[in-house]
């Protein structure tokens, strides 16, 4: 979907998602000591804000200026500060090696496109920092529930692994990962891909 397409996913008056933090990145950054972050496909902002509620000085990035500024409600409610950019994630590159964390979340894209966002991504990772990329992975399609129907912008931990193959980035975890996830018809299971990996 374009920009314009979230814009109207966002438009309601309540968040299109929860405002806790994804339950993967509680887990993943738990032992990590804040620095600055980097929050790509930010969206309504829940774990940026949840980064910054921790000590982080967290950079959000998302096209959909109507996610950004639920974001920056969020913050505001919450009592915490961080900075947002609205652009596009094919054209932003971060700053080269700064964000001891830098984190993707659901991104929805191609292949063709998904594979250059990522290398941008890496590139803003800094010695020692860590990228952190949970995504629907495509056997959710068979397996799972919820999530995007269309294989063409899912993928597996092994594809986003490749993708980072030449970014210099070491894989600490690849791998296909269950989600609890509560329905009217009682708890369900997605399946995500999740990518772990380090700057030396």
């Amino acid at each position: 979907m374009d920009h314009a397409a979230w814009d109207r996913r966002y438009a309601g008056s309540e968040l299109l998602w929860t405002s806790e933090a994804n339950r993967f990145l509680v887990e993943e950054v738990a032992t990590l000591a804040p620095g600055r972050a980097l929050d790509l496909a930010c969206g309504e902002g829940r774990n940026a804000v949840w980064l910054a509620e921790r000590g982080w000085e967290v950079t959000g990035v998302d096209f959909s200026t109507v996610g950004l500024e639920k974001a920056r409600q969020l913050a505001v409610t919450r009592g915490i500060c961080a900075d947002w950019v609205v652009a596009d994630l094919l054209d932003y590159r971060p700053e080269r090696e700064a964000f001891e964390l830098v984190i993707i979340f659901y991104l929805q894209v191609p292949a063709a496109q998904r594979a250059p966002v990522l290398r941008k991504a890496a590139a803003g990772v800094a010695p020692g920092g860590i990228l952190l990329l949970v995504g629907h992975d495509v056997a959710n399609i068979a397996h799972g529930h919820g999530g995007p129907r269309d294989p063409t912008v899912l993928y597996t931990a092994q594809q986003v692994a490749d993708d980072l193959a030449a970014t210099g980035l070491e894989i600490e975890r690849a791998e296909r990962v269950e989600r609890p996830v509560e329905t009217e018809a009682g708890r369900r299971r997605a399946l995500d891909a999740l990518v772990r990996a380090r700057r030396a």
